[in-house]
């Protein structure tokens, strides 16, 4: 089992865990804010499922109806994870305006703080191993899982505040106001995640840095007299390249596809953590006129 998908079935074990923990107390103390974060949960359970389902199926071989696989299956699952951020941010927002409007008494405080804590420090070791998988493999997927739940250890930490200042002054009204600050963090927190995902399924093209990282190295390749077409992006943990490379008329085909295959494995190499797609055509004058001129037509 590849470590990303490892890591999505490690943290749909503690979100459910978590879910049967916040959910059995926030009915008996009748918090909003530990309900909410019961409902948070119970998201982070079906977000982590689908993360599974979507690594299963990102990593599978191209074939006859995806002959480029189905890479983008990540950036998808990044932005419905970032959705459900938002989402639950919402409903979060909603419920604390409406504990605020209609108060309510809460019970069970000393057992719901006692929840929390464990929450925070079960979320916490969660989001070190997240993290550390990111880390490793660059995975889109398992860098939003592991921001989902860091977002999980301040709105956790923001209840446990509410319900320790309610414990001790007794203001109810603590529990819905911290409630509405958890909400809008998490949806400031989600904003990131949604775009980057978005610009990758609209096939953006990469950085400044790395296209520049790339016309360096093409540019570096001194049997080539100049390039144009350069095309890039990025899919999950693939990348794509295609350019055009010109070459002296002179040149063969078998030495043209030398220097061409030479470049390829240096472009690859400056990206060691991903897989690197390189699509050159090589010709022997520049067509880039006749190339914007068939483009316009």
């Amino acid at each position: 089992m590849r470590v990303e998908k490892k890591a999505t079935v490690v943290s749909t074990s503690v979100a459910a865990l978590l879910v049967v923990m916040k959910m059995t107390i926030g009915i008996l103390s009748g918090s909003i804010a530990v309900l909410a974060s019961a409902i948070d949960s119970l998201l982070d359970l079906t977000v982590s499922l689908f993360n599974y389902f979507a690594l299963h199926n990102a990593e599978k071989d191209p074939d006859n109806n995806f002959n480029y696989g189905r890479n983008k299956i990540e950036p998808l699952a990044a932005v419905i994870e970032g959705t459900v951020i938002s989402l639950s941010a919402l409903f979060i927002l909603y419920e604390a305006l409406i504990k605020i409007i209609y108060p309510r008494e809460m019970n069970y405080v000393n057992e719901s703080i006692t929840v929390m804590l464990l929450s925070i420090l079960i979320t916490s070791l969660l989001v070190m191993y997240l993290n550390s998988v990111a880390k490793k493999t660059n995975n889109m997927v398992i860098k939003a899982d592991a921001l989902h739940y860091k977002t999980d250890i301040f709105s956790n930490g923001a209840v446990l505040l509410a319900l320790g200042l309610v414990s001790l002054t007794g203001e109810g009204l603590i529990d819905p106001i911290l409630g509405i600050c958890i909400g809008i963090y998490m949806i400031y927190s989600a904003m990131p995640i949604i775009k980057e995902g978005i610009l990758m399924l609209l096939d953006a093209a990469l950085s400044e840095d790395d296209i520049k990282k790339i016309t360096d190295t093409i540019e570096s390749q001194t049997d080539i007299t100049d390039y144009h077409k350069l095309q890039t992006r990025e899919s999950g943990s693939h990348i794509f390249i295609s350019v055009h490379l010109v070459f002296n008329v002179s040149i063969s085909l078998y030495d043209a596809h030398l220097v061409a295959d030479k470049l390829e494995m240096k472009l690859k190499q400056l990206f060691k953590d991903k897989n690197v797609h390189v699509l050159i055509h090589m010709d022997p004058y520049d067509d880039s006129e006749i190339n914007d001129i068939e483009e316009t037509i």
